[in-house]
């Protein structure tokens, strides 16, 4: 897809890190993963009234998927499009397996706190949303479902989940903001990634200034009930 954008902001996230930001309507969010090794886990709440945030089984089944691809759009619990993916490079995203806790971190990596390894220390998404989303007065009972950009899943015929990887270095993803939208990153390894050791991977992110969709957007129209999502939303902007 192609839009016309300003940059306007960029930040480097080290691996193991977290990052979180209110990121405007009519602002895209573009991840960029430099190593071809990274994950990003993340949150998506409406920055006004966070009790409306990202809805799994909502833009799944809106869909008929059951991964995100671009052109698609990330459904609140209400019904709006919080955000759409109008780019990617990988052509997979997880959105059913959930994030990594301490108790999954310990498992596989061991323990590692601050006072044992300082800036190396072993973290895990569960333990970010929640620093990042106290930042914000909000706290446990705010988390939700979230997303894993840059990770594929293969689903086996018991079921079963398994790491997937695609792509290489430089893979990006592009999320065009729909409302204002308090987003929450997480740059650890996803639940499934097979490395035993602890070696997380950075993530580049850039905030653009893009134009609205108009009647001709590809996320709008990649199905009726994207058409009948996008209407709802905008008559909160009227």
């Amino acid at each position: 897809m192609t839009m016309n954008e300003e940059l306007l902001y960029s930040e480097h996230v080290p691996g193991g890190a977290s990052w979180s930001a209110v990121v405007r309507r009519g602002r895209a969010l573009r991840l960029r993963d430099p190593s071809g090794r990274a994950n990003a886990s993340m949150l998506l709440l409406r920055a006004d009234q966070p009790v409306e945030r990202y809805n799994m089984p909502d833009t799944l089944k809106a869909q008929h998927i059951a991964r995100l691809a671009a052109p698609c759009a990330l459904y609140s619990d209400m019904g709006h499009v919080l955000a759409s993916l109008v780019e990617d490079s990988t052509g997979w995203h997880d959105t059913v397996t959930g994030c990594s806790s301490a108790e999954t971190a310990r498992r596989r990596f061991g323990s590692g706190s601050y006072q044992e390894r300082r800036n190396g220390r072993i973290t895990n998404a569960r333990d970010h949303f929640l620093v990042e989303l106290g930042k914000y007065g909000l706290g446990e009972r705010d988390l939700s479902s979230c997303v894993n950009l840059f990770t594929s899943v293969a689903v086996s015929e018991d079921g079963s989940l398994s790491w997937a990887p695609r792509g290489g270095a430089g893979r990006f993803a592009t999320l065009r903001m729909e409302m204002d939208v308090l987003v929450v990153v997480s740059a650890v390894p996803h639940p499934l990634d097979p490395e035993p050791s602890w070696n997380p991977a950075p993530l580049d992110l850039e905030i653009l200034r893009v134009d609205a969709p108009g009647p001709d957007d590809p996320v709008r129209l990649s199905c009726e009930q994207n058409g009948r999502g996008f209407v709802l939303t905008e008559r909160m902007f009227l």
